[in-house]
Order: structure tokens, then C-alpha cells, then sequence
């Protein structure tokens, strides 16, 4: 298992060919769940926990590994499973997400995959609103859930979507002129929380749960005439089913009728390629999420 990720390093090639590495885990039962590697520093055997008072029961304690002091939290139950049960057994998937490390506890970690984005699909219509995943995809014919991890960190610890007094207060000196901003992301949680920093500061929101749908809404409005016009500016994720945010941003350059809108990839990925990605798809900014003075900041100066 030590050796699962040795190569994670040497695998930013994929990053703007519309393709991704899922790393595949179960938790209790056969489901199998799948999670980006660019989200992933390490797998390791689930070391002794230390339990603390106070913290929320889906965290099953913390971690020291490497100087750090890790939150490891049980997927099952942030899911509203059964705990999963001898730790002694389990791995952690030590994981950065939107600015924090945290460790998430799943009973068996299996292989990387290396997948196309259009292979990655938006959960079934079916499935209903309480569910955890951004995007399903299919494995030696068997269904794969990728978790909202969003979600789940939101749910444990909630991101605070508060712009400060003195950006709503700047925001009456920036006019979209009645244009709306156009959000792309699979997450209904970040959707949310970027539509009401946005509305802090009296900026509108049109919503897309993926690259494909957002550059589709874009044609249609091209249709009607200028596309900036139209729409003030567009925020992307990165990670999202059928197209990514990367290919979504090349895929707006690449069209006469869209190439001058103003792109911002907010993400939360890490990793020192991002800068050189947004380079090399033509974005305008790119900001790690969530930060709501930092993305209020980058709005208003776009604007």
C-alpha cells in the first residue's frame, strides 16, 4: 500500500486532457467509492487514534503523522452508515481539500484508475437529494460513486459564506449592469456557497452542475447576441463529470463567440501545476476554495 501514490508527483500530465485518476476504496458492504488522486497525499494503515472530547462523532479521533496533528473522519458514518469497525484493519486517505488536510478512515483501499472525463457521469436522476455523490462512474461493470466531499466536510464543519462589511459596502461602486455571473460546479454545497457570497455583494448567479452544461448555456446566449452582453463574468470548478473545468476554460478561448469572457477557476484542488495550468488554458485567475472575501475580491475586480 506504501507504494499506491509513489508516482502521484509525475501524473499532472492528465490535468487539462480531460482525464483524471480516481483512487478506488470501500467502506462497509462491496460499494465501491472513488476519490481524485490530486486530492490525495498519502494512503497509510490506520495508525492509533486519539480520541477528543467535543469533536463531532463522525471524526473517530486524530492522527500524528509526519508533525501533523490529523482529523480522521469515518466516511460511512459522515454518510449516515454504520461506523466502520476494527480500526486496526483500516487505511486512512490523508487528503487536502479547500484548504485543510484531514484523513477520511474506509476499510480497504484498491488501485488508481485512470479515466476520461466524459466516462464520469452526474448521479443518477433517481437517486434523490439525500446523497453524497457529485458523479457515478463504471468499473469492471460495477458502479463507482464519487463521494461530495464537500458536502461532508461542510456538514462536519460548516464554511462560513460571509463577505465582510467593507466589500458589501464596495460592491454598490461595481455594476454588473444587470448581468449575471455564471457558476459552473458539480457540488450543490459550493454552488450554494459561491451564489450567496455573490449575493452579498449584489452580484446574481446562473447555476451549472458541470462544464458540459455550462458551455452549453454559454452557445445558446451566444446565439442572442454578444456574449458579454450577457453575462459579467464566468467561475469555474475544476473537477467536474463529463467536462472538466480546464477543458471548459479552453473550450471558451477556443470560440470566437465566447473567447473574451473572463474566467476564474476556483477549485479545491492543490498543487503548484494549477498556476501553470490556468496558463495554459487561458484563465484569468485561479483561487483555492472557499474563501468568500478572496472570490468577493476577485469579482468585484473582474467587474
Amino acid at each position: 500500500m506504501a507504494g499506491i501514490l509513489d508516482s502521484v508527483n509525475q501524473r499532472t500530465q492528465l490535468v487539462g486532457q480531460n482525464r483524471l485518476e480516481l483512487l478506488l476504496f470501500r467502506l462497509n458492504g462491496r460499494q465501491r467509492f472513488g476519490i481524485n488522486v490530486f486530492k490525495v497525499r498519502e494512503v497509510l494503515q490506520c495508525p492509533p487514534l486519539t480520541v477528543m472530547p467535543k469533536l463531532n462523532s463522525c471524526i473517530r479521533g486524530v492522527a500524528h503523522i509526519r508533525g501533523q496533528t490529523i482529523s480522521v473522519i469515518d466516511l460511512s458514518m459522515a454518510m449516515g452508515k454504520r461506523p466502520i469497525a476494527d480500526l486496526s484493519k483500516c487505511f486512512i486517505i490523508i487528503s487536502e481539500y479547500n484548504r485543510s488536510i484531514q484523513g477520511f478512515l474506509v476499510h480497504s483501499v484498491e488501485r488508481i484508475i485512470n479515466m476520461n472525463w466524459e466516462s464520469i457521469l452526474p448521479p443518477p436522476k433517481g437517486a434523490g437529494r439525500i446523497n453524497y455523490m457529485t458523479a457515478v462512474t463504471e468499473v469492471d461493470g460495477e458502479l463507482v460513486e464519487i463521494l461530495d466531499v464537500e458536502r461532508i466536510l461542510n456538514e462536519i464543519s460548516p464554511v462560513s459564506t460571509e463577505v465582510s462589511q467593507d466589500l458589501v459596502q464596495a460592491s454598490v461602486e461595481h455594476n454588473t449592469q444587470g448581468r449575471p455571473v455564471l457558476v459552473a460546479d458539480d457540488s450543490s454545497v459550493a454552488r450554494k456557497q459561491v451564489q450567496r457570497a455573490l449575493d452579498a455583494i449584489g452580484v446574481q448567479c446562473v447555476l451549472a452542475k458541470d462544464g458540459r452544461e455550462a458551455l452549453n448555456m454559454l452557445l445558446e446566449m451566444a446565439k442572442n447576441g454578444p456574449i458579454k452582453d450577457q453575462i459579467a463574468l464566468v467561475i469555474s470548478d475544476i473537477e467536474m463529470p463529463e467536462m472538466d473545468g480546464y477543458t471548459f476554460t479552453a473550450e471558451i478561448r477556443n470560440n470566437p463567440s465566447l473567447k473574451d469572457l473572463h474566467v476564474i477557476l476556483h477549485t479545491s484542488l492543490s498543487g503548484v501545476f494549477n498556476q501553470a495550468m490556468v496558463q495554459k488554458v487561458g484563465a484569468n485567475n485561479f483561487i483555492a476554495k472557499f474563501q468568500p472575501d478572496e472570490l468577493a475580491k476577485a469579482v468585484q475586480g473582474a467587474l
